[in-house]
C-alpha cells in the first residue's frame, strides 16, 4: 500500500534561490548497538537533521541516537514491520520543515566522508536526477564467502539504472509526491519505489563514488539462503504489481528463478525415470556454473559467483512459489530476516 504523504511546504521562488540546500537524513534500525553509533556519528556534521526511525529495540538504541542528537520516532510495532514503513515514518517527519534532499541510510551501514558533496555535484550535472547512489562496500568482505559475494552483489554499473538499494541521497519533493515507499512490501520496495519514480519523470543514477560500508554479517549457509528466498519473493511480488506493465518489472527474474529452480529439476526428475540416460539433463547446472564463471575470466570470485548464483535459483524459486502459494490462500507473508 502507498501511503497518502503530509502536504509538502511550497517555498517561493525568492526563498529557494536565497537559502542553501539542505540534506537531512534518515536512518532505520533495531538492536544495532555499536553499528548504529558508528552510523551517527558518520552523519554527524554532515546533515541538518538525524531522524533515527526505532523499531522496537531492546539495547540503548534509542538513548543512545537521542544521545548523539537524532529526532527519534519510534514505529508502531501493533502493525507488522516493514524497512519500507520505518522509512516512511522518517520521510514524512521531515515534511514540515522539508529539506531539499534526504539521504536513506539503514543502521547497520557508515556514510562515507566524501559521498554526500560527490553526490550533490552529481545532482548539478544531472537535473533529471531524483535520486543519486554510489558504490556500498561490504566492511569485511574477508570475513566469509557470503559476505564477499554480497559485496559483488553491491558493485552495480555505473551510470543511469533503474534502480537504488535502501543507502541513496533522494530529492525530498519527488520522493513525497509518489507517497514514499509502499509500505506493505517486505523486500524490493527500492526497486518499485524507483520504478514509480520514473514514471513521473524521474532519473535513477549510480555514480562512481564510495558511499557506505555495510555489515551484512552473513557467515552461515543458511543466512545467505534465507537472503536468497526473499530475493524470489521480491522478484514475484514485485512482477504481480508491476509486471503486465511496459516496464515488465521483474517479470524475467520471476521466470528465470522458477525455471532454473523448479522447472528444470522436475524435467530432470522426469526424464530419469523415463530412462537411466534422461538424468545426465541435470549436468546443465555445472554447465551454467562454467558459463558464468567464464565471464570472470574463471577467477575464484567468478567460480564463487557462478556456483553461489546457480544454487541461488533454488532458493529464489522458493521465495517466488512461496510468495504465489500464499497469495492463492490470501495470506500475507511476514519478514524474511536471515540475520
Amino acid at each position: 500500500m502507498i501511503p497518502t504523504p503530509p502536504t509538502t511546504p511550497v517555498r517561493s521562488a525568492d526563498q529557494s534561490a536565497t537559502r542553501s540546500e539542505t540534506i537531512d537524513a534518515v536512518v532505520i534500525g533495531r538492536n544495532e548497538g555499536a553499528r548504529l553509533l558508528a552510523c551517527l556519528n558518520s552523519l554527524k556534521g554532515r546533515v541538518r537533521r538525524i531522524v533515527y526511525v526505532d523499531s522496537g529495540s531492546k539495547d540503548r538504541s534509542v538513548i543512545s541516537a537521542r544521545e548523539a542528537g537524532a529526532i527519534v520516532v519510534p514505529l508502531d510495532m501493533t502493525k507488522p514491520f516493514t524497512a519500507a514503513r520505518a522509512r516512511n515514518a522518517g520521510i514524512f517527519a521531515l515534511a514540515e520543515d522539508a529539506p531539499d534532499f534526504v539521504q536513506l541510510i539503514d543502521g547497520d551501514c557508515t556514510l562515507d566522508a566524501d559521498w554526500l558533496p560527490a553526490a550533490k555535484d552529481a545532482f548539478k550535472r544531472t537535473p533529471g536526477a531524483v535520486v543519486i547512489c554510489g558504490r556500498r562496500r561490504e566492511r569485511h568482505p574477508e570475513a566469509s564467502i557470503y559476505n564477499t559475494l554480497t559485496d559483488h552483489e553491491w558493485n552495480t554499473p555505473v551510470g543511469k539504472t533503474r534502480a537504488c538499494g535502501g543507502d541513496a541521497l533522494f530529492r525530498y519533493v519527488p520522493l513525497l509526491n509518489v507517497g514514499g515507499f509502499r509500505d506493505d512490501l517486505i523486500a524490493g520496495e527500492e526497486p518499485e519505489l524507483c520504478l514509480r519514480l520514473q514514471r513521473t519523470g524521474g532519473e535513477i543514477w549510480r555514480i562512481d563514488a564510495e558511499m557506505t560500508l555495510h555489515d551484512a554479517a552473513l557467515t552461515r549457509f543458511g543466512q545467505w539462503w534465507r537472503r536468497m528466498v526473499r530475493s524470489g519473493h521480491a522478484f514475484a511480488e514485485g512482477a504481480a504489481l508491476h509486471g503486465a506493465a511496459a516496464e515488465r518489472h521483474w517479470v524475467k527474474e520471476t521466470n528465470r528463478a522458477i525455471i532454473w529452480g523448479a522447472v528444470i529439476p522436475m524435467v530432470v526428475v522426469i526424464a530419469a525415470l523415463l530412462h537411466p540416460i534422461g538424468a545426465m539433463m541435470a549436468l546443465i547446472y555445472p554447465l551454467q556454473v562454467v558459463r558464468l564463471a567464464q565471464r570472470a575470466q574463471f577467477s575464484r570470485l567468478g567460480w564463487l559467483v557462478g556456483l553461489f548464483t546457480v544454487v541461488g535459483r533454488f532458493a529464489e524459486a522458493r521465495g517466488a512459489l512461496g510468495y504465489y502459494f500464499d497469495r492463492l490462500k490470501g495470506r500475507k507473508r511476514g519478514l524474511i530476516e536471515y540475520k
